[in-house]
C-alpha cells in the first residue's frame, strides 16, 4: 500500500473513532435534556398532585363547615378548591397521555371527584342553601345530611380518591428514580465507552505516527546511506525494494541510478585511461619528429653558415621557434590531462619557502621585482599543485611585464578555513571582456607569431582549483596592472 493511502488509512479511522465518541456524547447530551425535561414533568406533575389532594381536604372541610354552620366564607372555600381542582386535572391529562397506566389512575381520579361532587358536594348544598324557609326543607336536609354523610359512603369515595392520588404519585416517584437510575447508568457507560474510544483513538494515533515515522525514516536512513557510499565513489551498490509505496519506488530509482552510474563511470574511466594513452602517445610520437626537424636545422646552421643568407639565416632562427613552441604545446597538454589524476601526499608546506623555489625557476628581468609579503601562512596540504598555481601565475606575470622596471607583490588575507592568495603586478593589464577568457585552454592576448606562449598555463590553475572546488577571479584594467587572486583551504 502507497504511504499515502496509509496515511489517510489512519486518519480516517482515528476521525471515525472521534465522531463516534462524539456522537455517543450528543446521544447521551439528549438524554440528559429529554431526562431533565422529564424531571421537570414530574416535579409539575407531583406539585400538581399534592395541591389536588390538599384541595381535596379543602373541598372537604368547606362542605362540612358550610353544612354545620351556613357561613358563605366555606362555601367560598370549597368552590376555589374544587374550580382549581378541575385546572389540575386538565393540565395532568395535558402532561399525561391517556394510554398510559397514569392516564388510567387519572381518569378514575377523575371520575371519583365528579362522583363525589356530583353525588355529595351539590346536592347538600343546594339542600343547605333551602333549609332556611320553612321546618319542612330543614327537615328534608337533615334526612338529605342522614343519607349521604352519616352513613359513611362520603368518607369511602373520599378515602378511595385520595388513595388513587397516592398510588399516582407514588407511580411517579417510582417513574422519576427508574429514570434518574437509567440516566445514571447510561452516562457510566457513557463515560467508559467514551474513556475507551479515546485512548483507543490516542493509541491509534500514536500507532500509526511510530510506524509511519519508523518506515520513512528507515527508508530515508538507507537510502542516505546508499547515497554516501554512491558519493565516496562505491557506485555497485543497490537497495532492497519490494514494495509499492513511494519509498520503495524512490529506492528503485536510486537502484537504476546507481547501475547508471557505475556503468557511465567505468565508461568514464576507460576513456580517461584511453585519452590519458592518446595524449602521451601523440606527445611522444609528435616529439620525435619535432627533434628531427630541429636537428635538421641545426645541421643545416652548422654545415652551410657561410652559404647561407641572413634572410635564410632567419627563416631556420624561425623554425626553430615554432619547433620549441610546439614541444611546450605538447608538454602543456600533458600537465593539462594529468591535472587532478595524480595523487598527491599532504605535507607540511610554508609558503615562504614555496615562493622562493617558484623565485629560482623565473625567466630572466632585470627590471623586474619579486616582493613578498614577510610572513606568510604554513599549510597542511599538498605541495606540488600549489606550487604549479604559484608558478603559472607568478610567470605568466614576468613573462608579459611590459615595462623596463616593475613589480610582482605576492601576499594573502585570512579568511576563516581558506586563505586568499593574491598575485600583483604593474604590467601591462587586461581587458574586462578578457577575464574569462584567459583561463580557457589555448587562450591568449598575444599574437602567437610575436610572443611564444600555449595558453596552457592558466587553464591549469583553472582547472587545480576547480578540481579543488576553490576560485579564482582577477581584478584589472587596460594600462593598469593586473591581481589574480586565489582561495586555498589551510587544511585539506
Amino acid at each position: 500500500m502507497k504511504i499515502s493511502y496509509t496515511i489517510l488509512a489512519g486518519f480516517f479511522s482515528i476521525l471515525l473513532l472521534f465522531v463516534t465518541t462524539t456522537f455517543i456524547n450528543y446521544r447521551q447530551s439528549e438524554r440528559i435534556n429529554e431526562n431533565s425535561e422529564a424531571l421537570t414533568r414530574s416535579s409539575t406533575i407531583l406539585k400538581h398532585s399534592n395541591r389536588f389532594q390538599r384541595n381535596v381536604l379543602n373541598m372537604v372541610s368547606g362542605l362540612r363547615g358550610y353544612l354545620l354552620t351556613n357561613e358563605p366564607f366555606f362555601i367560598q372555600a370549597y368552590d376555589s378548591a374544587m374550580h382549581e381542582n378541575d385546572d389540575i386535572l386538565h393540565e395532568l391529562s395535558e402532561l399525561i397521555p391517556d394510554s398510559s397506566a397514569q392516564g388510567s389512575m387519572l381518569a378514575e381520579i377523575s371520575a371519583l371527584n365528579t362522583h363525589w361532587s356530583t353525588e355529595f358536594g351539590k346536592p347538600l348544598i343546594e339542600a343547605r342553601r333551602s333549609a332556611g324557609g320553612s321546618d319542612s326543607s330543614m327537615a328534608a336536609f337533615n334526612k338529605l345530611y342522614r343519607a349521604k354523610m352519616v352513613t359513611g359512603i362520603e368518607k369511602n369515595i373520599n378515602r378511595s380518591l385520595q388513595n388513587k392520588f397516592r398510588e399516582f404519585s407514588n407511580y411517579e416517584y417510582a417513574s422519576r428514580e427508574a429514570q434518574r437510575a437509567g440516566l445514571t447508568a447510561s452516562i457510566r457507560n457513557t463515560r467508559r465507552i467514551s474513556f475507551f474510544l479515546t485512548v483507543l483513538s490516542i493509541i491509534a494515533g500514536i500507532g500509526i505516527a511510530i510506524f509511519l515515522a519508523n518506515y520513512i525514516s528507515s527508508g530515508v536512513v538507507k537510502m542516505v546511506h546508499m547515497a554516501e557510499s554512491i558519493s565516496q565513489g562505491h557506485y555497485k551498490v543497490s537497495m532492497r525494494a519490494t514494495g509499492k509505496d513511494e519509498l520503495s519506488s524512490l529506492a528503485r530509482a536510486l537502484n537504476n541510478m546507481a547501475g547508471v552510474l557505475a556503468e557511465n563511470i567505468s565508461l568514464l574511466k576507460r576513456k580517461n585511461d584511453e585519452l590519458d594513452q592518446f595524449a602521451y602517445i601523440v606527445a611522444h610520437d609528435l616529439k620525435a619528429p619535432l627533434r628531427g626537424i630541429d636537428n635538421v636545422v641545426t645541421w643545416i646552421e652548422e654545415d652551410h653558415t657561410t652559404e647561407l643568407s641572413p634572410k635564410v639565416t632567419e627563416y631556420l632562427g624561425l623554425i626553430k621557434g615554432r619547433i620549441k613552441r610546439a614541444e611546450n604545446l605538447l608538454n602543456g597538454i600533458l600537465s593539462y590531462s594529468r591535472v587532478g589524476r595524480e595523487l598527491q601526499q599532504r605535507e607540511t608546506v610554508d609558503v615562504n619557502q614555496l615562493i622562493e623555489e617558484v623565485r629560482e625557476s623565473l625567466p630572466p628581468h632585470s627590471g623586474i621585482q619579486l616582493e613578498v609579503q614577510t610572513v606568510l601562512p604554513v599549510l597542511q596540504t599538498e605541495k606540488l599543485p600549489l606550487l604549479q598555481v604559484f608558478t603559472n601565475l607568478i610567470t605568466n606575470a614576468y613573462k608579459y611585464h611590459d615595462k623596463p622596471q616593475g613589480y610582482v607583490k605576492v601576499y594573502f588575507k585570512h579568511l576563516g578555513p581558506t586563505y586568499e592568495f593574491y598575485v600583483e603586478d604593474n604590467g601591462p593589464g587586461i581587458a574586462q571582456e578578457y577575464h574569462r577568457k584567459i583561463f580557457t585552454i589555448f587562450q591568449t592576448l598575444e599574437e602567437r607569431d610575436s610572443f611564444e606562449s600555449t595558453g596552457v598555463g592558466l587553464a591549469i590553475v583553472k582547472k587545480i582549483l576547480d578540481d579543488r572546488k576553490l576560485s579564482i577571479r582577477v581584478q584589472s584594467e587596460p594600462g593598469q596592472g593586473a591581481t589574480f587572486i586565489f582561495t586555498w583551504r589551510a587544511n585539506e
